[in-house]
C-alpha cells in the first residue's frame, strides 16, 4: 500500500500499490480523488466533473 495524502482535508489515504493514473477512490472526509502520475511518482487530485450514470 503506498499512503498518500488527501489534498482536500490533509488525512492520510491507503492506495493499493497496483493503481492505475486515472482510478477513483472516496476518501473518509467525502471527497472523490483521482490518483495522477507525478513523474513516476503517484498522487491524489480532486476529482472533477463527477456525473451520474443512472445505472447504465
Amino acid at each position: 500500500m503506498v499512503k498518500l495524502t488527501c489534498p482536500i482535508c490533509s488525512g492520510p489515504i491507503n492506495i493499493p500499490d497496483d493503481a492505475l493514473p486515472g482510478e477513483i477512490y472516496e476518501h473518509d472526509c467525502g471527497a472523490m480523488l483521482e490518483v495522477v502520475n507525478n513523474n513516476g511518482t503517484l498522487s491524489l487530485k480532486l476529482l472533477e466533473n463527477v456525473g451520474e450514470d443512472w445505472g447504465e
